[in-house]
């Protein structure tokens, strides 16, 4: 026994009887408490009566504190006079003690929180880990549940007791995260715990042990990396600066601040170029902010407001220095910054007194200052670290470059509305051929704005032509694209192209600009254009598409179809022919011209949208505007992606009052008889008073056809707000304009039809050409 570490005597009746130091410290019960106790009373397991003389080897012993201790132990019979036993000395075994000893005091050491709970949950043991983390001491604890000494813990309805009973019951190992709650959110801790069975020698649970590994760097670092991930999908969802700072705020709070806000430069929020703020008068503007508690503080200034922030607050030393600021209770410009709130915000003096931290962070993108953000964190919760600092820096990162693409959206979008909107007609001049209504949305779409284009150019003739096309892609250079189609139409519509043609000559020109690669926006040269061309002398409508959707016509009878016509190819592929389409319309007919984005979604077919803008057509309204208003609330997209432009001409007719026809035998004795009847025919009009120099016109226009056109030769008069003569003959020469020299017999004759007219032309025809002139009867 001299080798052993712990002995006992027990008598044969099972009674201890003795009782070493080194039994003392293995079980904890002194000698006073053991000697004179059965000696099954010190075991955690049932032995048959007798059975002490045959102990040997490992035996599970009851721990003073309830724990059972598992000991190698061996039996040794002490022998009276007559041989026979008169006890047993119950020893453990040096080494084996020494190495019980060992993994006892590693328990008690170990830098894990290790506890043992009864099959009830309640402790048997813990170290001191455990302990230091309960804020108990170990005669506190042992007997008690959790739930008896932690606020919050509830018996039945945590995890953490949940989990004891299972492995009790079920005898498998149990593993899971858990959150220790502290004062605040922003104190929490993390732990991932392992519960497993302490079982005896038959087999059955005895015991739960419980290891507890504190995570909560672990868990932090994941807690910012989400929020990383979420940054990267949460702010920047839409092209707007103030929906951003919004976003960033929303991330903000509760999670990294108790409140927090974002003051944006003015020019920030305009669309102005960056401008130099002085770093003594840093005026900004509040433009999101946020609490963790609702209503309080209540925030100064307000949104929208303008705050100027003084030179040594810590907004201002972000802005200044490029850098972000952490400051808080101690430093001198925190406490006089403070003092300031307090006097500006009395309301909000209790809360501020509770900041513990403050952090701003400069809103730069492109080496650019946009505006800071400020966070703030009031006790009892933690103030901010260095990783704060680096988590709040990357989040204003990433939310600068957002507004600051937001800002760059905006400047860019009013730039293409405010070209858009130069290029576009908005006071068209009143036609006698039609009247029209017209509307104009841009896509509000992260895009930005598009080529549409409509327009309604005045013809010779009293013709009119209608004009809606479609620009690809988005931005400025798509509507600089517009401006010179449209201007290209403008142009070869002078020339009084029929459609068909016109639309060869601008697809000429879109495919030799892809070519050339002038601009930026040669790359997206492809557009669509209908243009049509109204007659209201012979009330017909000519049209030809490239590539564009077909108008719809409503007819005074209510009725309302899509014109059956064949759309040429796009401008700018090339090589293909556009055919022209003519109809003859009834005098109030109403034609609409439109492009894609009215009718075109991705959710919706494109046979319905059509047949919903027929319906629309129809309505009742009092006014071609109104028209306008039902067609594009009843059949436009929610969310339209495109720009949409609508046009809608409905058709007027000049009567046979207004119009009057001579076939022209190819006679010179023909031009007297003719300038007499136009005499007649303007004295029956009321307008003798343009007697001469129509007399003058008709007579020069009716002699160069017969001197040098080819019948069949045709006069027309026109009358609605002006007088418009007008000759035809079957040749295609055209006449030019010179001036005649002094010696010269002729050649006068045109130069005297321009300068006594408003205006002149010619026009190619099916059969030849019609050289027209206008004189305006409002300056009669």
């Amino acid at each position: 026994m001299e080798h052993a570490s712990a002995a006992a005597i027990v008598d044969t009746d099972g009674l201890v009887t003795g009782w070493s130091e080194g039994a003392r410290r293995l079980t904890g019960y002194p000698a006073e408490e053991a000697v004179g106790r059965p000696a099954r009373d010190l075991l955690a397991q049932d032995l048959a009566p007798g059975a002490v003389s045959a102990l040997t080897g490992t035996a599970l012993v009851r721990h003073r504190d309830g724990s059972a201790v598992a000991l190698a132990l061996r039996g040794h019979p002490l022998l009276t006079g007559d041989g026979t036993p008169g006890g047993y000395a119950v020893t453990v075994e040096h080494p084996d003690t020494d190495l019980f000893v060992l993994a006892g005091e590693t328990f008690r050491q170990a830098s894990l929180s290790m506890s043992v709970h009864d099959t009830g949950q309640r402790y048997l043991r813990a170290n001191d880990t455990a302990l230091r983390l309960l804020g108990v001491s170990e005669p506190e604890l042992v007997g008690r549940r959790l739930s008896d000494i932690m606020e919050g813990i509830e018996a039945d309805g945590s995890g953490f007791h949940r989990h004891l009973r299972q492995v009790a019951e079920t005898g498998r190992p149990a593993r899971y995260e858990t959150f220790t709650p502290a004062s605040s959110p922003l104190d929490e801790h993390a732990w991932r715990v392992e519960m497993w069975p302490v079982r005896d020698p038959s087999g059955a649970v005895a015991a739960v042990a419980m290891a507890g590994i504190e995570t909560t760097e672990q868990h932090r670092a994941q807690q910012r990396l989400a929020l990383l991930n979420q940054a990267a999908a949460g702010i920047g969802t839409t092209l707007d600066v103030v929906r951003t700072a919004e976003e960033l705020i929303a991330l903000l709070v509760p999670r990294l601040a108790d409140f927090a806000g974002v003051d944006l430069l003015d020019w920030v929020l305009g669309t102005d170029e960056p401008v130099v703020e002085s770093v003594t008068d840093i005026s900004l503007r509040r433009v999101a902010h946020s609490s963790a508690t609702e209503g309080y503080p209540r925030p100064t200034p307000h949104l929208g407001e303008q705050v100027v922030h003084p030179t040594y607050s810590v907004p201002a030393r972000a802005l200044r220095e490029g850098r972000a600021v952490l400051s808080g209770p101690g430093d001198p410009d925190f406490e006089r910054w403070m003092r300031l709130r307090n006097e500006q915000a009395p309301h909000n003096r209790a809360w501020r007194g509770r900041v513990r931290s403050a952090l701003a962070v400069p809103l730069r993108a492109r080496g650019t200052v946009l505006g800071v953000v400020l966070l703030a964190r009031a006790d009892p919760g933690e103030p901010y670290v260095d990783d704060d600092v680096v988590l709040v820096e990357e989040l204003a990162s990433r939310a600068a470059v957002c507004v600051d693409n937001a800002r760059r959206f905006a400047r860019e979008r009013s730039t293409a509305l405010t070209l858009q909107h130069s290029l576009l007609p908005t006071g068209l001049p009143g036609q006698v051929a039609v009247e029209v209504a017209h509307r104009y949305l841009p896509s509000g779409s992260a895009a930005g704005i598009g080529g549409d284009w409509f327009d309604v150019i005045p013809l010779s003739g009293s013709r009119v032509a209608l004009v809606v096309g479609d620009v690809v892609g988005h931005g400025i250079p798509s509507t600089a694209t517009m401006g010179r189609l449209c201007t290209a139409v403008r142009t070869l519509a002078d020339v009084d192209l029929p459609p068909d043609e016109l639309l060869t000559h601008l697809d000429d020109l879109v495919t030799h600009l892809s070519a050339g690669g002038e601009g930026d926006e040669a790359a997206e040269l492809g557009a669509t254009c209908l243009y049509a061309v109204y007659d209201p002398v012979s009330r017909r409508l000519t049209l030809a598409a490239a590539g564009h959707p077909a108008p719809a016509v409503v007819l005074p009878d209510g009725s309302a179809h899509l014109v059956a016509m064949t759309a040429g190819p796009p401008l700018g592929v090339g090589g293909q022919p556009f055919e022209a389409t003519e109809l003859e319309l009834p005098e109030g007919s109403v034609v609409a011209l439109y492009t894609d984005g009215l009718v075109e979604d991705r959710v919706r077919d494109l046979d319905q949208a059509t047949a919903e803008l027929c319906r629309a057509l129809t309505a009742s309204v009092p006014s071609l505007d109104a028209l306008c208003d039902n067609v594009l609330k009843s059949v436009m997209p929610e969310d339209p992606s495109d720009d949409v432009a609508l046009l809608l001409a409905r058709t007027r007719a000049l009567g046979a009052d207004q119009v009057a026809t001579w076939d022209i035998t190819p006679d010179p004795a023909q031009v007297a008889a003719t300038r007499t009847s136009v005499m007649e025919r303007l004295a029956a009009w009321g307008l003798g008073e343009s007697a001469y120099v129509t007399e003058l016109v008709v007579s020069e226009l009716v002699t160069n056809a017969i001197r040098y056109g080819e019948p069949p030769i045709q006069l027309r008069l026109i009358r609605d707000h002006s007088l418009i003569c007008e000759v035809s003959d079957g040749s295609s020469t055209s006449p030019h304009l010179r001036r005649a020299h002094a010696f010269d017999e002729g050649g006068r004759g045109l130069l005297l039809v321009a300068q006594l007219t408003q205006r002149w032309g010619s026009r190619p025809t099916g059969g030849g050409k019609t050289i027209w002139a206008e004189q305006s009867l409002s300056q009669e």
